[in-house]
């Protein structure tokens, strides 16, 4: 995928090709298409034939590979990649949070094998921040005795939580942020319903998997969250237990509907929700500050536990009764 606000990035890069670093740290917001360019990167350093502009030409058999998923000078290194258990059927029981040690030690033996083709390898690891503390130095270790011909590219969205030996050993490329108008006309041009609300609902970031039947019940979740009573609020905690959606979901609708009423009380302004901006108004003048920050703090403390198999229906209960307490 070619977004159009990363044409300059490209150029960017391409001039790096000449002297080319054993990692890059590819960084800047969530949802502004860093893993796709990643692999736009990747191509470009694998390809047979690449094109005047550095890109791959999507056309030789080792574009084909790619693109199909079983190239094999190729490593994709993230949390989805090692789930704990399977459902029947196959289905992943739980994600992971993390990148653990034992996938990074495929990487290392990866590394150290010689590329099938005689070229590159290219080893992709995202979000690099998911790698827990045994993985990052078994990473460093790689970093810092690099295998010939292999290139490392880290994505991360807060690249301050990596190891900062491992920042230190990347050559850091921070890719852009797209402006309001090029982001709102690129989800409008690939049909993206309500693409002004959910624009603004993810913060200005355009990449994001719109799901219409999660929008409608996130509508349905802020419409108790906007007249908030005891009946209303476990309505809604009823009707996310009934769509078995993990507790992150909830717990994100919640911490920017707050953010919106922390923000339009103490600086007058709403970032997540400016089609909701009267109701959040009102709300922010009823809500007592004090009772905001534990909610908040309550709210905070669940977020580690977002998709672990907690009743999701009592711990959303209890969090939307302090949010209740805001306005009592």
């Amino acid at each position: 995928m070619r977004y159009p606000w990363q044409e300059d990035d490209w150029r960017r890069i391409v001039r790096e090709f000449d002297s080319l670093p054993n990692a890059w740290l590819l960084t800047g917001p969530e949802g502004i298409g860093k893993v796709d360019f990643a692999y736009s990167l990747a191509r470009a350093l694998l390809c047979d034939t690449p094109l005047e502009d550095g890109r791959g030409c999507g056309r030789c058999e080792s574009c084909r590979w790619l693109a199909s998923g079983t190239h094999p000078d190729f490593r994709h290194l993230c949390p989805e990649a090692a789930d704990e258990g399977k459902e029947e059927g196959g289905k992943s029981a739980r994600k992971l949070s993390q990148i653990k040690i034992e996938a990074v030690r495929e990487i290392i033996e990866f590394s150290q094998l010689t590329a099938h083709r005689h070229g590159r390898r290219v080893v992709l690891v995202e979000p690099a921040e998911k790698l827990n503390l045994a993985a990052a130095n078994a990473i460093l270790k790689v970093l810092e005795e690099p295998p010939d011909n292999t290139v490392f590219l880290l994505v991360a969205d807060r690249p301050q939580r990596l190891l900062p030996t491992i920042r230190s050993r990347c050559r850091k490329f921070s890719l852009s942020r797209p402006s309001h108008e090029v982001a709102l006309a690129w989800l409008k041009a690939q049909g993206v319903a309500h693409a002004e609300a959910e624009l603004a609902w993810h913060g200005g970031a355009p990449v994001f998997e719109h799901d219409e039947a999660l929008y409608r019940l996130r509508a349905q979740f802020l419409s108790a969250l906007k007249t908030p009573t005891l009946v209303g609020v476990l309505a809604a905690a009823e009707e996310v237990d009934r769509h078995k959606l993990p507790l992150a979901q909830p717990l994100e609708w919640l911490a920017k509907w707050l953010a919106d009423i922390a923000a339009q009380r103490l600086a007058h302004r709403v970032r997540y929700h400016p089609d909701e901006a009267d109701a959040v108004a009102l709300l922010a003048r009823r809500a007592n500050l004090a009772a905001l920050m534990r909610c908040q703090d309550a709210l905070t403390r669940l977020v580690p536990f977002g998709q672990h198999t907690l009743n999701v229906r009592l711990q959303l209960e209890a969090l939307l009764v302090e949010y209740l307490k805001v306005f009592a």
